[in-house]
């Protein structure tokens, strides 16, 4: 048997799935294959807002699936809807990577550091409130492309093309791709959490099946005993699993789309699952932030705090200063 494994063509998504690829072979001790799925993120130029948000590094991935043309797709967890995707799971979530959002900045400034009417890039509305809110002054421009063509558009960072255009002070990215790709040689700066909440799932991957092939849990009778889902299983980290769920419902109950910008991060320390999360105005002149813990170290349970947080925020004025559909 060979497993197929569905994955975008880009740089960071083949290296992220052949690590994934790799470790299911061996656990399983099956051959596996990787599919190439061009997406409709993948073609479309603008900003992903624009296009409908992250769902679409996500859909054709999940036809493949549904139409089995591949057995397993391997995506970044903070690209996936929080809806659910009927006859498909989520199977595994491994264990969580670095989750924070980095500066890679020319001459290696950080960010207070940068001029005034510094230049900085980002694709995400996220991250461009909370620079906003950190540094007023700054030009914060939208920008798409993959993770090397970013790094190009600022000038002497290592491991840059020379023909590469140079023309901003800084980008912010995440941790986890950098290191994923080995260009954490550009970073200038590691944003913490109370400068910069990372996207709902960041650093994460969710390794998605159809659910007939899933593993089976205690008490069901769906899903398979079978080798793949065996090897699925293994690969699943539950401290992971519990923090992404709670960071997921936030976003569900906040019914927030990708214009909104939403950052949640969510961590287990022995008995306790904490969660805080923030909404902010995209101009970045408002924060609501809110923070809660529960002892319920269930998917219910961290789906239970991320839906509190959420009420917290809205009580708060959260769909005020954002774009939420939620009430």
């Amino acid at each position: 048997m060979t497993v197929r494994i569905g994955t975008r063509a880009s740089k960071l998504a083949l290296t992220q799935t052949r690590q994934t690829a790799d470790q299911l072979a061996a656990v399983g001790g099956f051959p596996v294959e990787l599919v190439h799925i061009t997406t409709e993120g993948d073609v479309k130029t603008g900003s992903l807002s624009q296009m409908g948000g992250t769902g679409v590094f996500v859909a054709a991935l999940r036809d493949a699936l549904l139409q089995e043309s591949c057995d397993v797709a391997v995506h970044s967890l903070k690209d996936l809807p929080t809806g659910a995707a009927l006859g498909l799971t989520i199977a595994a979530t491994p264990r969580r990577v670095d989750v924070r959002d980095v500066l890679c900045a020319r001459d290696g400034l950080k960010l207070a550091d940068l001029p005034q009417g510094a230049k900085v890039g980002t694709g995400s509305p996220r991250r461009a409130a909370q620079l906003r809110a950190a540094r007023p002054d700054l030009d914060v421009l939208d920008i798409r492309g993959n993770v090397d063509t970013r790094l190009g558009r600022v000038p002497g960072l290592p491991g840059n093309a020379e023909t590469a255009p140079g023309d901003l002070d800084a980008v912010v990215l995440a941790a986890a791709g950098l290191e994923r790709i080995g260009r954490l040689d550009t970073v200038s700066e590691f944003f913490e959490t109370d400068v910069m909440l990372p996207a709902p799932g960041q650093g994460s991957l969710a390794i998605e099946c159809r659910t007939a092939d899933a593993p089976r849990t205690a008490g069901s009778t769906q899903g398979s005993q079978g080798v793949l889902a065996q090897a699925l299983a293994a690969l699943n980290d539950e401290d992971t699993r519990l923090a992404v769920t709670a960071e997921r419902a936030v976003l569900a109950r906040l019914e927030a789309g990708c214009a909104a910008p939403v950052g949640a991060f969510a961590s287990r320390k022995g008995s306790m699952l904490y969660l805080e999360a923030a909404v902010c105005a995209v101009d970045g002149t408002k924060i609501v932030r809110e923070k809660k813990a529960t002892d319920g170290l269930t998917e219910v349970g961290a789906t239970l705090l991320g839906i509190e947080v959420a009420e917290l925020l809205l009580a708060a004025g959260a769909a005020e200063i954002a774009d939420l559909a939620a009430s």
